[in-house]
C-alpha cells in the first residue's frame, strides 16, 4: 500500500496518497478576478506544468478561471498540502509581481476530492476544461487559452 501523508496542517480526514488522483479546486481571495487577463492566468498554469516537470505530481488536466482553478493531478513525491501550497505560493508571487501588488491572492485552504479507481478520468477532465463554456466565458473550449489536458 502506498504511504499516506498526514501533517498537522492537514484537515481532518484529508490524506495524501502517493499515486492517487485528486481533483483540486482553490478560489481567489474575495473571488477577485485576478486571472481575467489570460497572461496573468498563464502564470498559474505554468506552475501546474512545473509540478509535473519537477516530478512532484502528474498534471492530467487543469483550467484557470478568472477567480479559481481546477486541477486534476496524480500525486507523486510531494504530500497534497505541500503541493498545493507550493503552486499557490509561487503563483501568488508571480501574480503580485506582474500586477505590482502585494498580499495574498488566495482564499485560505483548498477543496480536494480523491477519485475512485472506477471513475472515468477523461469524463472528469472534460468537466474541468468545459468550465469556461459552462460559465459563459466562451462558446467553445478551443476559444479559451487557460486550460490543458493530457488527452489533447
Amino acid at each position: 500500500m502506498p504511504p499516506l501523508y498526514q501533517t498537522h496542517k492537514t484537515r481532518i480526514g484529508r490524506y495524501s496518497e502517493e499515486g492517487r488522483i485528486y481533483l483540486l479546486t482553490s478560489i481567489t481571495k474575495n473571488r477577485e478576478r485576478f486571472f481575467s487577463d489570460w497572461r496573468v492566468g498563464s502564470l498559474l498554469g505554468k506552475q501546474f506544468e512545473q509540478a509535473t516537470y519537477d516530478n512532484l505530481a502528474g498534471s492530467l488536466a487543469w483550467v484557470v478561471m478568472p477567480d479559481h482553478f481546477h486541477w486534476l493531478v496524480e500525486l507523486k513525491t510531494m504530500p497534497l498540502n505541500d503541493l498545493v501550497a507550493r503552486v499557490k505560493s509561487k503563483g501568488n508571487h508571480l501574480v503580485n509581481k506582474t500586477l505590482g501588488r502585494s498580499g495574498s491572492i488566495w482564499q485560505r485552504g483548498f477543496h480536494d476530492r480523491a477519485l475512485r479507481q472506477e471513475e472515468d478520468l477523461k469524463a472528469v477532465a472534460r468537466y474541468i476544461v468545459l468550465n469556461p463554456v459552462r460559465a459563459g466565458l466562451v462558446r467553445r473550449v478551443s476559444d479559451y487559452p487557460l486550460w490543458n489536458a493530457i488527452w489533447v
